[in-house]
């Protein structure tokens, strides 16, 4: 798709969302005094997640003209054209279709996109990860002395490390026993060091994830990663150190996720045992596809074939729901409110499960890498503000921490809570249920930030008539309440998928390709050029500017 974006600025919604705002007063506490049927209205459900909109800084008004905006910038027809296969990421020519990567198989009408059946390739690549996984898990892969794998390594960075590790820590209640899965990433040498520090190399297996099998960080640290097996291979006397052992080694102890079969084969790896992805995937959108085989491996095919339907649900729920009931169009579109219309700069992801606690880093990649564009897909400037820093960590640590920021500081913040009714470690503290005691500090929050606490009540407490400003809370913090019934594989899918379609519904309001990531190459391009500069090369260092050869000059002056 190759036509220019719409200008939301120059819609009529826009003008008129831009007055609104200027008139409005979020007074929350007197909106939902002067309209009992407030909640109700405004919380909607999506597979298993019921989702609580009310405490947002909207009105009926506000969600109206939210909704028209949506429509006169063509939010439906963009939709149809990622879900197609439509060229919608542009810089790069591709279609974007992570959302084919969890169609179940023989969907009808099937996908054919640029000539090639995508669901037939889609479905015999899951298959060949599922096959693999069964040996994994059931002790048929072995390690070059015979026994089988007790520790999986993936080692990647960005989408090929974010992903898989988030979803292995929040599903660690369904990875099986005897198994683990580490993850190095940072070309940081202590990553590897300490990541590989106490494990058995005869029972450990590597998975390298890297589509071109090129990039710099994970390369490196799958030598590092190879090193490390062949030298505790041979001090344990597994293999006698010759070329051929080496071989046969690495061929036993390592597999890829990459389509560069002829730089796998040259580590070492067999291609058959290299599992693919295609073009269309971006990295951050690619955890759903065998980048996910570490996660595949811990929790099995059946719970990972649960984690791509709970995926697929909120996909059929944005493509068939009304735009005015849509939860992810919904929460894209009050995105857009907050960050062009009341100056909102950051938004915080606030899970109240312990085990979603790398979920708001996953999502720092989903929507700043998506979304932090300063073109549209044409090539034009950006009217408007783009993108906001997402941030977060679970309550209630983050309350001990942060919240005073969100609660009193001067800014506004959006907040997502996400909670999960049934936890997975259930326990009593006496006869109190901690869960339940954990929860009621999730309720807490969205109340207190919501409505807040005037001076008079401070006072109505004894307060201190000079200390009363600083105990009131003024209220009118926005906040998304998100609750399902507890979090299972299906439910990690669908929270993925609900930022991934928030993220969509932002970019094409604001005409921005969001599935591209140009931002992350000119660092790395330099680094390659000072690299011999920090190795000694003084023509190298000369090339450099003045604050940057200070810099690499010191630092050669402090290595040992």
């Amino acid at each position: 798709m190759s036509t220019a974006p719409v200008d939301a600025t120059t819609t009529s919604a826009w003008a008129e969302l831009t007055g609104h705002a200027a008139a409005q007063r979020p007074d929350l506490r007197s909106w939902f005094d002067a309209d009992p049927g407030r909640a109700e209205r405004f919380t909607f459900d999506a597979a298993d997640l019921h989702v609580d909109l009310s405490k947002n800084l909207v009105t009926d008004e506000t969600v109206a003209l939210l909704l028209r905006l949506a429509e006169e910038i063509g939010l439906k027809s963009r939709l149809e054209a990622m879900f197609t296969g439509e060229h919608i990421n542009v810089t790069e020519d591709r279609a974007v279709l992570h959302t084919a990567l969890r169609r179940p198989a023989g969907a009808s009408p099937a996908l054919v996109v640029d000539g090639q059946d995508v669901d037939a390739d889609v479905h015999a690549e899951l298959a060949r990860v599922y096959a693999f996984a069964e040996q994994v898990r059931s002790g048929a892969w072995t390690g070059v002395t015979g026994k089988r794998v007790a520790t999986v390594v993936n080692i990647g960075i960005g989408g090929s490390d974010l992903g898989p590790v988030m979803a292995y820590e929040a599903l660690a209640p369904y990875v099986q026993d005897g198994l683990e899965v580490r993850f190095i990433s940072n070309i940081d040498p202590s990553d590897v060091a300490e990541t590989t520090a106490g494990l058995d190399p005869e029972t450990t297996l590597f998975i390298v994830a890297s589509k071109t099998f090129g990039t710099l960080e994970t390369l490196t640290n799958a030598r590092l990663a190879r090193e490390w097996l062949w030298t505790n291979l041979e001090s344990a006397g597994a293999i006698d150190g010759s070329d051929g052992s080496r071989t046969v080694a690495v061929a036993k102890h390592f597999v890829a996720v990459s389509t560069a079969l002829d730089k796998v084969a040259a580590f070492g790896i067999d291609p058959a045992n290299a599992f693919g992805f295609w073009d269309w995937v971006g990295g951050r959108y690619s955890v759903d596809s065998a980048i996910g085989t570490s996660l595949a491996i811990a929790i099995g095919p059946e719970a990972f074939a649960e984690f791509l339907g709970g995926f697929h649900a909120i996909d059929q729920h944005l493509r068939s729901t009304p735009f005015a009931q849509n939860v992810p169009v919904l929460m894209g579109l009050l995105n857009v409110w907050y960050v062009n219309f009341l100056d909102a700069h950051t938004h915080a992801v606030l899970p109240y499960a312990q085990y979603l606690h790398r979920f708001p880093a996953y999502l720092q990649q989903l929507t700043m890498e998506s979304n932090g564009k300063g073109v549209r897909w044409d090539g034009s400037p950006v009217t408007t503000a783009t993108g906001e820093v997402f941030w977060g960590e679970p309550g209630t640590n983050g309350q001990h921490a942060f919240y005073q920021l969100i609660h009193q500081g001067t800014r506004v913040i959006p907040s997502d809570f996400i909670a999960v009714a049934n936890p997975a470690r259930p326990l009593r503290d006496g006869d109190t249920d901690v869960h339940g005691l954990f929860l009621a500090n999730f309720f807490a929050q969205t109340k207190a930030l919501a409505f807040g606490k005037t001076a008079d009540e401070v006072r109505a407490e004894g307060t201190a008539e000079a200390i009363v400003p600083a105990r009131v809370f003024t209220g009118n913090r926005p906040t998304t309440s998100i609750l399902a019934p507890a979090l299972t594989p299906s439910v990690l899918g669908q929270l993925i998928a609900l930022y991934e379609h928030i993220t969509f519904v932002q970019g094409v309001v604001w005409g921005i390709d969001s599935f591209d990531q140009w931002g992350v190459e000119l660092g790395k391009q330099l680094a390659t050029q000072i690299a011999p500069a920090v190795t000694g090369d003084v023509d190298a260092l000369a090339a450099q500017d003045a604050s940057t050869q200070a810099l690499i000059r010191h630092y050669l002056a402090q290595r040992d």
